[in-house]
């Protein structure tokens, strides 16, 4: 009888453990399914090694990160197009200013939040980065902007990354 009864605990206790935390992938599918952009929420996550295993505040900082990276990438760029066309010498200042704004002050915010349980700040500098990123698209007229692809990249990981951490709230 005892050891009956243990057994019925044992896998009560087992089967309560795997309810509590899904396996890893279930919960990014979760998660990403939840999001603008599922294909770029899975492919970013899944491509990071600390995915395996994190909660949602960890999903949302590798992605604020993602971003962190997308945004310099970005920013790179701008700085070796300044030295070309002198027509977009302004525009391009913009958006340098634009991304500086969203590596200095957006992704550090989003990171503080996040580390302090504060997640509709995160969620509001996610979307400030998603703004800037438009923000720099739409300051080109006529002559075409040469950063719609990158403006587009950022914007939608920043997109992303505003999703997942609405799961905190």
């Amino acid at each position: 009888m005892k050891l009956l009864m243990l057994m019925i605990f044992l896998v009560h206790v087992a089967s309560t453990q795997c309810a509590a935390k899904p396996p890893d992938g279930d919960l990014i599918v979760r998660i990403c399914r939840q999001t603008p952009f599922y294909d770029l929420c899975i492919s970013s996550l899944k491509s990071k090694p600390q995915s395996s295993g994190a909660d949602v505040t960890e999903l949302a900082l590798i992605m604020v990160d993602v971003l962190k990276t997308k945004a310099t990438e970005t920013l790179n760029h701008i700085n070796g197009l300044l030295h070309g066309n002198p027509k977009l010498k302004q525009p391009l200042r913009s958006c340098a200013d634009n991304y500086r704004a969203v590596i200095e002050g957006d992704v550090p915010v989003a990171v503080e939040a996040l580390q302090k349980g504060n997640p509709k700040f995160a969620e509001q500098s996610a979307n400030d980065a998603a703004n800037e990123a438009g923000s720099c698209e739409d300051g080109f007229s006529g002559d075409g902007s040469p950063l719609t692809e990158k403006n587009k990249a950022v914007h939608d990981v920043a997109a992303v990354a505003a999703a997942i951490v609405r799961n905190l709230l």
